[in-house]
């Protein structure tokens, strides 16, 4: 799976980087290879939680949504 993440270089110097499918994943870094390698780490917590949710719901509804 590929996310789309914003990198944006901070004035104080280093990047953050957000998931733009995953706005809770949000990182940062004191490089771009730094701060890339932090947002996998924080996509991965995210999705570790929302399935950590989800499994805790008794009824889930799945539903299509066309582009």
């Amino acid at each position: 799976m590929k996310d789309t993440v914003f990198l944006t270089e901070q004035k104080e110097g280093g990047y953050t980087a957000q998931c733009v499918e995953l706005p809770a994943a949000i990182s940062e870094g004191d490089t771009k290879k730094e701060a890339l390698a932090n947002i996998k780490e924080a996509i991965g917590l995210v999705i570790e939680d929302m399935r950590e949710a989800i499994s805790k719901h008794p009824k889930l509804i799945r539903v299509e949504v066309s582009a």
